[in-house]
This record gives C-alpha cells, structure tokens and sequence, in this order.
C-alpha cells in the first residue's frame, strides 16, 4: 500500500505567523504550500472589503480545495496549508480532509501573545500596504473573538509552537 502525505495546518491569531512559518515547513518538509490568501486574491479579486466577506468566499473555495489537497495527499505528498484552523469547526475540515484519504496530519499551534501578533500586524502592515485597510487593530479584536485554542479532545496531533521557535 503506498504511503499517503502528510497534512500540515495551523492555528494561530491573526498576525501569530502562520503565513511565514507555513512557507518555512513547505521548504523543510518538501511539500506543497496552499495559501488561502493567494485563492481568494486570485478568485475574487477586489470583492474582500470586510470579515464577512472573507467568511463567504472561503466558505466558497472550501470543496475544491478539500479535494485538490486530497488528491495531493493521496500521490504521497506533503501538503502545508496556509488556511486557519482557529476554531474547532475549522480543524474538524482539516482532520477530516486528511483522516477520509488515511493521510496524517499536524497542527501547528502558534500560541503566541495579543501583543505580538499586534507588533507583527503592524510591521505586515507597513510591509505591504494593499493590507493596511484589513490589517488593523479593529480587525483583529473582531476576529480574536472567534478563536478557540485546540484542545486534545479533538483528537489532533497538536505541536505548539511559542513566540520564539
């Protein structure tokens, strides 16, 4: 029986890193990187103003991408996913996209502080300015409120990550 990939997403408030650390474990793990952010930039140019909108159009993406990674996993190779995994709703589409195909998985819990993840929205902000308008302080209270740190009850592999590693 040959061997699937392994899926690797991560958790993580907005502004943790999930972006940088993804493209990092791409590298060292040799696999495919997904970036939501790249899907709904080049499916839905322009049409992202507010959260909502966000929830919409990922909502949208979602079927596609489950099976385009599971056609990845199921040719033996490793798939990063640059998507949230910020609530357990969420992780369960990740552990189901890997346990349907018998692929393993990994979560990435970036626990990292309010503080830093400010620090980090900010230095993104001036980095890349097409962002200023969603990488704000008010976005990020807003969306803060919907996140839920993974819990083993979820029956995850969980590796979590502090500031500094």
């Amino acid at each position: 029986m040959k061997q699937s990939g392994t899926l690797y997403f991560f958790c993580g408030k907005m502004g943790a890193g999930k972006s940088t650390k993804s493209k990092q474990l791409a590298i060292d793990k040799q696999a495919v990187l997904l970036s939501e952010d790249e899907w709904l930039t080049s499916l839905y140019p322009n049409q992202i103003e507010v959260f909502e909108d966000y929830l919409k159009f990922s909502m949208l993406i979602k079927p596609l991408v489950k099976k385009h990674v599971q056609n990845i996993l199921n040719v033996g190779t490793n798939v990063v996913m640059d998507f949230p995994a910020n609530t357990q709703k969420q992780r369960k589409w990740f552990l189901e996209m890997a346990s349907d195909v018998h692929a393993d998985h990994q979560l990435m819990f970036l626990n990292v502080t309010n503080e830093q993840c400010l620090r980090q929205i900010a230095q993104r902000r001036n980095e890349q300015p097409e962002r200023a308008d969603f990488d704000t302080e008010a976005v990020f209270i807003h969306v803060t409120t919907f996140f839920e740190a993974p819990e083993a009850s979820e029956g995850l592999n969980i590796l979590e990550c502090s500031e500094n590693e």
